[in-house]
């Protein structure tokens, strides 16, 4: 029997908003030391790398999937490699002396800036030795196609163990499964289109049994989606936003988690809220460095929220909606922008916005890939954001790779059209990693901004003190 799976409209959307110099994979610079891994010329362990690799190639499919394309729709499904190859996926290469931090941010935003292969699975992971301190790096990049910040960092608990002595797996032997051809693609696709219909039907009725209040419910969901639907502008014109290049700069600072909790006990919201502050305060300083008036600027955020649910943990796949809503770069007191954010998450929250992005999403599954296609270049071109700030928790404990402990991740969010600076940030072992990915040429003073985003938490930490 032949197999394939669907990719979802939101999985799809990341497809098809990828151009020439915007790619949407996701990314991740992680920092070890080399401990077992060691060899005794210095170098590290290659062979051993790509063997804890292959143990768990089994665990995750989509690895070793790629993709095929329905004959007349262009509507992408996975299909397994039968060509597969670890080799073409985990590459080899070092530093030149001295290994430094900054080597290794460049070396970072090269290898990021690179589209990945459509032609094989969409994954690959760099190791990198010769890093200072006897350490040594992976860079890794996924498609958003296949994953989102939540399935990203699952993948990588698969990969490691929390303790330095767990045994690898037996993997079973890789057997792929038949692809169908196009002509049985083009069949299920059109008998979908002619079930999607009953479908609707049967879900909306599963819908008015489960739910406590439908109707309440139904009217939520609307105006979620009017919501949604009317932040659909394009955002304000600032120095940050503009026509992008191939060509990226990566950097990233850390900050303790306790720090946060403290901020957040002291001065009240999430800790996101205190996160979107710090980045309110750090684009204040760094656009008004700029001579922008921030007095009549609508700077509009981007945050993913997560939709999956606890029985979703492990999946591939995106699970996510978003807000989008303005941060308050005209207001000079850190108090106040706190205060203002936590009122518009709770009112989000409340209102459940989120919903709305979803609903649209679950109604992009019944609109044809020509439509979609369509639908992202005029999205590219009209941006509703000017910023993009994504925060993923990550495993609280030390996580090791062979015995190796990995110290520090570093996350890397894309840029889409417009969009020149876009911040990640993923919680590890007691510590805020931050990953600041920006255009070259929009933003070349990178680092003026993550000091901005210091001096930001610095000024917050006093206030909480």
């Amino acid at each position: 029997m032949t197999h394939y799976e669907r990719l979802s409209a939101l999985d799809n959307s990341f497809l098809l908003l990828e151009t020439d110099t915007a790619y949407t994979h996701v990314a991740s610079t992680q920092i070890f030391d080399a401990g077992p891994l060691r060899l005794e010329d210095g170098g590290i362990d290659f062979e051993a790398i790509k063997k804890a690799h292959a143990a768990i190639m089994h665990k995750i499919p989509r690895y070793r999937q790629v993709l095929k394309w329905i004959p007349m729709t262009d509507q992408p499904v996975w299909v397994d490699d039968p060509h597969f190859d670890l080799d073409f996926h985990l590459r080899h290469t070092s530093l030149p002396h001295p290994g430094s931090l900054r080597q290794l941010k460049r070396l970072s935003a090269r290898i990021m800036q690179q589209h990945l292969d459509r032609k094989r699975p969409m994954w690959e992971t760099w190791v990198v030795e010769g890093l200072e301190g006897d350490r040594f790096a992976f860079i890794s990049k996924i498609h958003h196609c296949m994953v989102d910040g939540i399935s990203g960092v699952d993948i990588m608990q698969l990969l490691m163990s929390t303790t330095p002595d767990a045994p690898l797996p037996t993997p079973p032997r890789y057997v792929p499964r038949e692809a169908p051809s196009g002509g049985e693609l083009l069949r299920d696709a059109l008998a979908r289109q002619l079930t999607m219909p009953v479908e609707a039907v049967r879900d909306f009725t599963k819908f008015t049994e489960e739910a406590s209040d439908w109707r309440r419910e139904v009217q939520t969901r609307l105006r979620a989606v009017a919501s949604t639907v009317g932040s659909f502008s394009a955002a304000a014109e600032t120095p940050i936003n503009g026509p992008i290049s191939p060509h990226r700069r990566f950097d990233w600072t850390t900050t303790a988690i306790s720090d946060i909790k403290g901020i957040r006990k002291a001065l009240g919201g999430s800790l996101n809220d205190v996160v979107l502050t710090i980045v309110t305060g750090a684009f204040r300083r760094f656009l008004d460095e700029r001579g922008v008036r921030l007095d009549e600027l609508e700077f509009q955020v981007m945050t993913p929220v997560s939709v999956r649910s606890d029985s979703e943990r492990g999946a591939l796949g995106n699970r996510v909606s978003a807000w989008i809503f303005e941060l308050p770069l005209a207001e000079p007191d850190p108090r106040k922008q706190l205060a203002a954010i936590t009122e518009k998450t709770t009112e989000l929250k409340e209102t459940k916005q989120a919903i709305g992005a979803d609903v649209l999403l679950q109604a992009a599954e019944f609109t044809p890939s020509t439509l979609m296609s369509l639908g992202a270049r005029n999205l590219s071109r009209m941006t509703p954001f000017n910023t993009v700030v994504t925060n993923v928790p990550g495993p609280q404990q030390p996580m090791y790779l062979l015995g190796s402990r990995l110290l520090e991740m570093y996350p890397h969010v894309p840029l889409v059209e417009n969009i020149g600076l876009g911040i990640a940030l993923v919680s590890y072992d007691g510590t805020m990693h931050w990953g600041i990915n920006a255009d070259r040429d929009l933003v070349p003073d990178l680092h003026q901004f993550v000091e901005d985003l210091e001096s930001s938490l610095d000024e917050l930490r006093a206030l909480a003190e």
